[in-house]
């Protein structure tokens, strides 16, 4: 009686190599396969599909190790909480998909605007996150200025219709003994002191 390694389409002859070899490629494509769909699959659930930038579960990982990190080097670091203005006037005027430009024009002008080792993130609707490493308060909110800056300066145009952009941005420093959550609910104030002043 001759041993078989069993699949889901048939048994294989253990005596037939040529049989052996065919199944172990045909496990070795499937592997791949399986493989190729694990990494789609990590990617749609950390990264944001219209910006292509980390999501919000990917940026609030990275800053529950930023604040680790802050916590063993003592070595400053802030978020950043961006609020696009007047999204939702685009939207009602032009339509989601104007609506939808224009957050892929300020997720640009944001990267533009950030050092490289800087992490830059979509939370969510009309809001973005970005974590700054080696940033005191001072050049925390330097660096929001600048993103201001970048995005009130840029000219963003829809077929002929030039569109205003801007932004509001809260500051948080990260200090001894926060979570994500401190941290995020601190610089969302600050954004929306920001954005009523």
């Amino acid at each position: 009686m001759s041993r078989g390694v069993a699949n889901d389409d048939a048994v294989v002859n253990s005596a037939d190599p040529e049989a052996l070899v065919l199944e172990i490629e045909r496990l070795r494509n499937q592997i791949a396969h399986l493989q190729a769909r694990v990494q789609q699959l990590d990617v749609l659930a950390h990264r944001d599909p219209l910006v292509d930038l980390p999501n919000r579960r990917s940026f609030l990982a990275s800053l529950d190790r930023l604040i680790a990190r802050v916590e063993r080097s003592r070595e400053p670091a802030a978020v950043l909480f961006v609020d696009v203005d007047g999204l939702k006037a685009i939207n009602d005027k032009l339509g989601h998909q104007a609506g939808d430009a224009a957050l892929v024009e300020v997720a640009t002008l944001l990267v533009a605007s950030t050092r490289r080792n800087d992490c830059v993130a979509r939370l969510g609707g009309d809001e973005f996150g970005i974590l700054l490493e080696q940033a005191d308060e001072l050049s925390a909110w330097l660096m929001a200025l600048r993103v201001v800056e970048t995005v009130v300066g840029a000219k963003f145009c829809l077929g002929k219709t030039t569109l205003p952009l801007s932004v509001a941005v809260g500051v948080a420093t990260i200090q001894p003994g926060d979570d994500s959550a401190t941290v995020m609910a601190r610089a969302d104030r600050e954004m929306y002191r920001v954005k009523a002043a």
